[in-house]
């Protein structure tokens, strides 16, 4: 025992000095950045980081002491994560994800959203036509709770006051804007969760989805009301669908990705498409934060119908145009 206490000083006396260094560079750049190191100090630091890592495979080899061990394992994950780790701020990581990471992701699930989409508008259409051939289909596809009185026994009158705030008080609409907010961010979620069954009940809530909208603007089409109705929708409508579909479009990678993971096995597709995804659901909440103050705000506040269309025109061709034109490769220097 006192040969290898021996054995277990000289080894740490030889090599300490080096250990003590890299310490104090880790130390130093913990309490800043990487830019407090001198050029030399950088220069320094994997050199040190592999002369603790050959130590600590020795200590381990030699079965030295564990407290010595333990030191050089701590100060080498330390040192790796410095060396091989992602230095960038909070602002360039923020920025790295609307600029790459984002549009990335809905341009890697582009079939799956417009698979996610022609489920939705198949449900707007079954919907909208049955409803107009039959009222009574409007209860099959729209609970009371939702339908707040716009149901195909209002007359035009009552529907149409729905339509516009004829100048009421307006000091709720910020809270409004957040109920909804809340509201689409679950549906939206839920999207995504249910992927995980393969695919089906997220398909399936696609399609419903679909059926309330056309539920909806067929009541209003029986009345006249179409064109009024559809600017009412599509100022805020544009966004907010359009969040639902890429959720709706994460949660088809996930089922899809879990019943055929490809070449791939099953856990290393899975962790794939969970980051894709996970990715592309961050940018849903952004957009659902967007339908959220359009519809609680600039739904109230404009009450022309060609100024609705305007905004959702803007909106219809800088979501696409922000997730799908090409990027230009960032130059590498």
């Amino acid at each position: 025992m006192a040969q290898l206490h021996l054995k277990s000083y000289r080894f740490r006396a030889e090599r300490e000095d080096d250990w003590r260094r890299l310490e104090t560079l880790l130390a130093k750049a913990g309490k800043g950045s990487a830019r407090a190191l001198s050029d030399e100090e950088l220069l320094a630091m994997p050199v040190l980081y592999r002369q603790a890592l050959s130590s600590l495979s020795v200590a381990r080899a030699t079965s030295l002491d564990q407290s010595l061990v333990d030191y050089l394992e701590s100060l080498s994950t330390r040192a790796y994560f410095f060396v091989y780790g992602a230095r960038s701020s909070l602002a360039e990581r923020v920025g790295g994800f609307f600029a790459r990471e984002w549009p990335a992701a809905a341009q890697g699930l582009w079939r799956e959203t417009l698979a996610s989409f022609a489920l939705t508008l198949v449900g707007v259409l079954a919907a909208y036509f049955l409803t107009l051939h039959d009222p009574d289909w409007f209860g099959a596809f729209v609970p009371d709770s939702l339908a707040g009185g716009r149901g195909p026994a209002a007359s035009a009158e009552a529907l149409r006051a729905t339509l516009y705030d004829k100048g009421g008080d307006r000091s709720g609409l910020s809270i409004f804007a957040a109920f909804l907010f809340t509201h689409n961010s679950g549906v939206a979620i839920f999207a995504f969760a249910l992927g995980f069954a393969f695919c089906l009940p997220t398909a399936m809530l696609m399609a419903y989805n679909g059926c309330m909208l056309g539920a909806f603007l067929a009541t209003f089409a029986m009345r006249g009301l179409a064109f009024e109705a559809g600017g009412w929708l599509v100022i805020h409508g544009v966004t907010e669908i359009s969040a639902v579909i890429l959720a709706g479009a994460a949660g088809l990678r996930i089922g899809w990705t879990l019943a055929f993971p490809g070449d791939l096995s099953r856990p290393e597709a899975m962790a794939q498409a969970g980051r894709q995804s996970a990715t592309l659901m961050a940018g849903v909440v952004v957009m659902l934060f967007c339908a959220g103050i359009l519809e609680g705000v600039g739904r109230q506040v404009i009450q022309n119908d060609f100024a609705r269309y305007g905004v959702a025109l803007v909106t219809l061709v800088l979501w696409p145009a922000y997730l799908y034109l090409p990027r230009r490769a960032k130059a590498v220097p």
